[in-house]
C-alpha cells in the first residue's frame, strides 16, 4: 500500500506522556473518533517508533486510533534505553496505557515486530482483545533472524555489503554480536555510526523495490539510534521469549477474530 491509498492526514486530539517507572516515560496519542472502535497501532523494530502516517491506516470516522512509542523508541524517553526493556515490559506498558485511557477492549494492529508484540500481548491478555490485524508476520524465530542477518544478502547484496563492510572476517560470522557490542560498549560516535549502518540496512530490506526515502528515514539519527540499539538488544536475547513461545501458546487466542496479511515478498 502506498501512502496515496491511506486515509487523509489527521492530527491527534489528545496526547501525553506516561511515567512508566524510574527510567522510562512513554509517549502516546489518540486521533480519529473518540467514540469509535478502539484500535492500537503497534510499531515495528523493536525500536522503530511511530510516524504521523501510522494514523492514516484507519478510517478516522470509525476508529478511535491509539498510537504509542514503545519504551526507548520514538518520542518515548530515554531514547534507546535498554534497561528494563523486554517484551514483558512492553506488554505491561500496553496494559498501563489501556487502563489510563479507560478502554475496555481494543483491536490490535501491527506489522513485522508489531505483529510479534500483538500476538504476545493477546496471548497474555486475550480478554482485552477485540481482534488482531497483522501484516508481515514476524515470530522472532532463529530462522527468521538468520534470514534477516544473512539470507537477505541474496536479495539485497549491495545493502548487505554495506552492513558488513567495516567488520572483520570473524565478525562477519556473528554480525549481530559485532553490532550489539559496538552499540552497547562503543563511544558515542561509534554507536551512532553503527546505528546508521544497521538502520539503513533494515530500511533497504523493508521494501522489495528500492525506496531511497525509506532508507533516508531509517538513517536519521533518532530513528537509527533507537532502532539499532533496541533491536540488537532484543535479538541477542531471543526477543525475551522462549523458543517458539508464540506458536506454543496460540491456543490462548484461537477464539479471537484475526486477519493476517502476508504479502508474497514479506
Amino acid at each position: 500500500m502506498t501512502r496515496d491509498h491511506l486515509y487523509p492526514h489527521i492530527e491527534p486530539y489528545r496526547s501525553g506522556q506516561i511515567q512508566l517507572d524510574d527510567i522510562h516515560t512513554m509517549y502516546w496519542e489518540q486521533s480519529g473518533n473518540p467514540d469509535g472502535i478502539p484500535v492500537v497501532f503497534l510499531h515495528g523494530g523493536p525500536g522503530a517508533g511511530t510516524i504521523p502516517a501510522h494514523r492514516r491506516f484507519f478510517d478516522p470516522e470509525k476508529y478511535c486510533i491509539v498510537v504509542f512509542d514503545q519504551r526507548g523508541a520514538g518520542r518515548s524517553i530515554p531514547l534507546g534505553e535498554l534497561r528494563d526493556n523486554t517484551t514483558s515490559h512492553l506488554i505491561a506498558d500496553m496494559e498501563t496505557l489501556r487502563t489510563q485511557l479507560r478502554i475496555e477492549k481494543w483491536l490490535l494492529f501491527g506489522g513485522s515486530w508489531g505483529s510479534t508484540l500483538a500476538i504476545a500481548y493477546a496471548e497474555a491478555h486475550p480478554e482485552k482483545c477485540l481482534g488482531l490485524v497483522m501484516r508481515g508476520i514476524f515470530l522472532g524465530r532463529e530462522q527468521e533472524l538468520d534470514w534477516f542477518l544473512y539470507g537477505c544478502r541474496t536479495v539485497f547484496p549491495e545493502a548487505w555489503g554495506k552492513l558488513v563492510d567495516s567488520l572483520s572476517d570473524s565478525e562477519k560470522k556473528d554480525v549481530l554480536g559485532a553490532y550489539h557490542h559496538v552499540l552497547t560498549e562503543g563511544t558515542v560516535e561509534e554507536k551512532l555510526r553503527a546505528a546508521r549502518v544497521w538502520s539503513r540496512y533494515e530500511g533497504a530490506c523493508s521494501t522489495l523495490m528500492p525506496s531511497p526515502e525509506t532508507v533516508a528515514a531509517f538513517g536519521q539519527d533518532n530513528m537509527a539510534l533507537g532502532l539499532a540499539r533496541i533491536e540488537t538488544h532484543y535479538f541477542v536475547n531471543e526477543l525475551f521469549m522462549g523458543k517458539n513461545a508464540l506458536l506454543d501458546n496460540i491456543h490462548r487466542i484461537r477464539d479471537i477474530p484475526g486477519i493476517i496479511i502476508q504479502g508474497r515478498y514479506d
